[in-house]
């Protein structure tokens, strides 16, 4: 898949502000844990990953069912990461984004990405109450593409 396909395969909904705060969320941060990251190339996860690991951030994989994604080792849950993770990106269906969130409250994330399709107004309440950063059904890779980390 091109690049330009990559970022084109989510759909950006965001405006004033929050594009102002989005912009200045991907341009500090530096880690990535992709929840729902698949070792399939065909999958959207994967190329989204890829191209953020091609713009500079450190992704790590996250998922039960997978060893090592992007060349990065993949762990099973948030809570086994070790290291500061600036962004939750999921890739699941919504119904599972709850514990997610609440896992990325937990280990202190700085943001949460809900991907495209992906809609949880319950659990994005609670990370903006607990003050994450937080863009509901929406790519970021595609978000990235638009307004640029720097």
């Amino acid at each position: 898949m091109r690049e330009a396909e990559k970022a084109e395969s989510c759909r950006i909904d965001s405006s004033g502000t929050e594009k102002e705060s989005m912009k200045s969320v991907l341009r500090r941060s530096k880690v990535i844990a992709v929840v729902g990251l698949s070792s399939n190339p065909m999958r959207p996860s994967n190329g989204v990953a890829d191209y953020l690991k091609r713009s500079g951030y450190r992704i790590i994989p996250v998922n039960p069912n997978e060893r090592e994604v992007l060349g990065e080792r993949a762990v099973g849950r948030l809570e086994e990461i070790r290291e500061k993770v600036d962004i939750v990106d999921i890739f699941r269906r919504s119904e599972f984004v709850g514990p997610i969130v609440e896992s990325a409250i937990a280990i202190g994330a700085g943001a949460i990405w809900m991907q495209e399709g992906v809609i949880d107004e319950r659990a994005a309440k609670k990370a903006r109450e607990a003050g994450l950063f937080v863009a509901v059904d929406s790519c970021i890779a595609k978000d990235l593409a638009r307004v640029g980390r720097g």
